[in-house]
């Protein structure tokens, strides 16, 4: 009651600022007022309130319809919702104003469904509501027909506030970790370790060295501390991305006291302590110097700025080497940050960051002590690089298909050297030098390990580098069909695919183009659809004289509309690994993917399925299977709910393939219950609590059942409107009761603060993907 009322003088106070002196609003302002995407609500909406027919509504029109739809019954409340489908006022509701409803429905959703699609949903609906066959839905049809959802008849007792309030004026409440209870000490008291035990080592170096100056003064002491703090933390902040030990020590029992997991917070931690420590060192410094220039020849300038004084063991030149530093590693710091990193700039973060031999040089420099510090994590540090830089370049790795999906993802495949194993999750960084000779940048592996022939990558476009990736391969391909039809080769092209042989064809009398095609193969294993037993020449391009492929601009072969097969020189470091390698140590997983953070899960998933088919059962006298649990020393896994969050439809079709594959292995009887569990979201549809989303949903849910398929991704689970409600999903994980419940994560960090907050109150230990 309280939140209705507050909505009501919300909409007092909106409407009086839109009335404005005639404090009445026309169509047009109520369409803006209510936010719709699609006007036809909006002018039902408006219709139904204008209740003396003057085409504007009143405050008094629009409060007591809206007093109507709060304090009202299910009966005043269902009655509303059957006029606005009751577009012609007829008292009731035939085929064709249930199609209108349904296409702005659909459209209000951001749903995109072909024609006959959306004729498949009005008649599933309309038969099904439609009891005597009149040929038209009466009210009490409706009602009827509504009382076989409970959802639905339960959305009917929620507040109008939740119907028809705009996206601005909804108040998300987000609950924040509770700090002092047991369940968040628990999940994060590997961390809480290691926070005290690095605060308690940098406390006790900051005191050793401020005893030992004792006689310099104050501002000596302070700023002698902050330098021993920093010979500490400037190699330590390396050791936490020392990605191969770190990847060792992921398979030790250092897992269970250390947080590696969580290496990149921890280095994000050490680097602004590092930050801070050198803003504290360089005042006192000056603050000290300001002292000496009292007594000393020297002006505080030439203290800070010159090596006159001779401050420092290497020639005086601590002061300046100071300042230097100072400069880059506040420069480090800010082009670190999350609005640099994430607004499509990582480049400058990357460039910036590499910046690193820098401070270490100067260092060296500019303090005789440091390169004790340094010596073994410098070791260490370098033999990671020499073993990155010659793994990377051992096998001869090529992408060999390449294919364009929605939202700007490129997906590669990389043909995998035998000497390449990983676990399901683990990233690796890649360079492409048509793309960009020396930038690295990191990414998950999608393919299963069990795929021995090839690795897979997805890039979402989201900055500089992974822009060009995509923009290359598009406009290569524009000018590859160009060049094809100005030649005229395109039906000849097509001969010889169909007939998947080489051949040579005169495109005109001067010039002889060479094509190889190959038909897909759609079993895995297969390195881009090529044939075993040779490696494909490429389109146009035969080998060059020293033996080296030619450019790739000469090489690509198209195969569907955004398919195509390449021969593409890349070089791949790692692989590394995540908190997902604990993934086999739980016995009931709970993988959430936001948008293209389902990449590392789209490995994981393939692996647990090819466990799966390994275990699976026939009986012997009929063709009837079953799996049985598959709990052993290698996955301990009972149960796995997968949950997909995306934004638009087109989304879904990334990895849409490889889920419909998921579900033909979940067709079979198990003891326990299903095994694997999907759960898809769609954000931009609108929720069930939603008025305008009623009759949508219930025409999906009556196709689904009667298709035993979805009509948004093609996939037997049905897609859900809407966000996930935390609290439910996990309240229900909670209750099935398959044994110790593991989170695991991949997307925007805004959510992840909210799936951990939920985490935390159920007692499920939580773990992020990032890298």
């Amino acid at each position: 009651m309280d939140e209705d009322a507050r909505w009501l003088e919300w909409v007092t106070k909106q409407f009086e600022i839109i009335a404005g002196e005639d404090k009445e609003i026309d169509l047009d302002e109520f369409k803006t007022a209510l936010k719709v995407k699609e006007s036809f609500f909006a002018e039902r909406f408006f219709a139904l309130f204008d209740s003396d027919g003057s085409c504007s509504i009143s405050l008094d029109e629009l409060l007591e319809a809206l007093d109507l739809l709060i304090h009202g019954s299910e009966t005043d409340k269902l009655r509303f919702l059957f006029q606005v489908y009751d577009v012609d006022g007829s008292g009731s509701i035939d085929p064709d104003e249930l199609r209108t409803v349904l296409k702005s429905c659909l459209r209000e959703s951001a749903i995109c469904l072909p024609e006959e699609k959306l004729d498949a949903l009005t008649m599933a609906l309309f038969e099904s509501a439609d009891r005597d066959n009149s040929g038209s839905i009466t009210f009490e049809e409706l009602q009827a027909e509504l009382e076989t959802f409970p959802e639905v008849m339960e959305n009917l007792t929620i507040s109008a506030a939740n119907w028809l309030k705009p996206p601005e004026a909804e108040q998300k409440k987000r609950e924040t970790p509770r700090y002092l209870t047991r369940s968040y000490w628990l999940n994060n008291s590997r961390k809480l370790f290691f926070l005290v035990l690095y605060a308690l080592v940098t406390v006790l170096l900051f005191l050793s060295a401020a005893f030992n100056n004792r006689h310099g003064g104050l501002w000596l002491m302070v700023a002698k501390g902050c330098g021993q703090c920093l010979n500490f933390n400037c190699t330590f902040v390396m050791v936490l991305m020392l990605r191969r030990c770190l990847t060792w020590l992921r398979a030790t029992w250092v897992i269970r006291l250390l947080p590696l997991d969580q290496n990149i917070l921890l280095h994000q931690i050490v680097g602004y302590a590092i930050l801070g420590f050198t803003l504290v060192h360089t005042t006192a410094h000056v603050l000290n110097f300001g002292r000496m220039s009292q007594t000393s020849a020297f002006s505080l300038w030439e203290f800070l700025l010159t090596t006159r004084p001779g401050v420092g063991w290497v020639h005086g030149s601590a002061s300046v080497t100071g300042v230097v530093l100072q400069l880059f590693i506040c420069l480090m710091v800010v082009c670190s940050s999350t609005f640099v990193r994430r607004s499509g700039h990582f480049e400058v973060f990357y460039w910036s960051h590499l910046s690193y031999i820098w401070v270490w040089s100067l260092l060296m420099v500019h303090c005789e002590n440091f390169w004790k510090w340094f010596v073994v994590p410098g070791l260490a540090f370098l033999l990671e690089k020499i073993v990155g830089i010659a793994v990377s370049r051992m096998g001869g790795l090529y992408i060999v298909e390449v294919n364009m999906l929605p939202s700007k993802v490129t997906h590669l495949v990389i043909r995998r050297p035998q000497f390449f194993h990983f676990k399901p999750g683990d990233y690796v960084y890649i360079n492409i030098p048509v793309i960009a000779k020396y930038e690295w940048h990191p990414f998950t592996i999608s393919s299963a390990p069990e795929q021995s022939d090839v690795l897979w990558l997805h890039v979402r476009s989201m900055g500089q580098w992974t822009n060009r990736l995509y923009e290359y391969f598009r406009e290569l391909d524009e000018s590859l069909d160009a060049h094809r039809l100005r030649d005229g080769t395109l039906r000849m092209q097509d001969q010889l695919f169909s007939s998947g042989c080489n051949g040579t064809v005169a495109t005109n009398k001067d010039v002889a183009v060479e094509l190889t095609f190959y038909r897909p193969n759609d079993s895995q294993g297969s390195v881009g659809g090529q044939p075993e037993g040779g490696e494909p020449l490429p389109e146009g391009a035969g080998p060059a004289e020293n033996g080296e492929v030619p450019p790739f601009k000469e090489v690509p072969n198209k195969f569907g509309e955004n398919h195509r097969f390449c021969h593409i020189r890349c070089y791949v470091d790692g692989p590394y690994g995540t908190p997902t390698r604990q993934i086999f140590a739980s016995e009931h997983a709970v993988l959430i993917g936001a948008g293209i953070g389902i990449t590392p899960f789209a490995s994981i998933l393939q692996s647990i399925m090819y466990r799966y088919r390994r275990r699976k059962q026939n009986c012997p006298n009929c063709s009837y299977s079953w799996c049985e649990n598959i709990k052993d020393s290698d996955m301990k896994l009972r149960k796995v709910d997968f949950i997909w969050i995306n934004r638009d439809q087109k989304s879904f079709e990334w990895f849409v393939s490889l889920l419909t594959k998921l579900e033909m292995d979940q067709a079979d009887e198990e003891p326990e219950g299903r095994f694997l569990e999907m759960h898809m979201y769609m954000t931009s549809a609108l929720s069930k609590n939603d008025m305008k989303a009623i009759g949508l949903q219930m025409a999906l849910d009556l196709l689904a059942k009667k298709e035993n398929r979805d009509s948004i991704t093609g996939l037997r689970t049905r897609t859900q409107p809407g966000r996930p409600e935390w609290a439910k999903v996990f309240q229900k994980v909670s209750e099935e009761n398959k044994g110790k419940v593991h989170v695991f994560y991949c997307g925007s960090p805004s959510l992840a603060k909210v799936i951990k907050a939920q985490c935390e109150h159920f007692g499920f230990h939580f773990y992020k993907e990032n890298f």
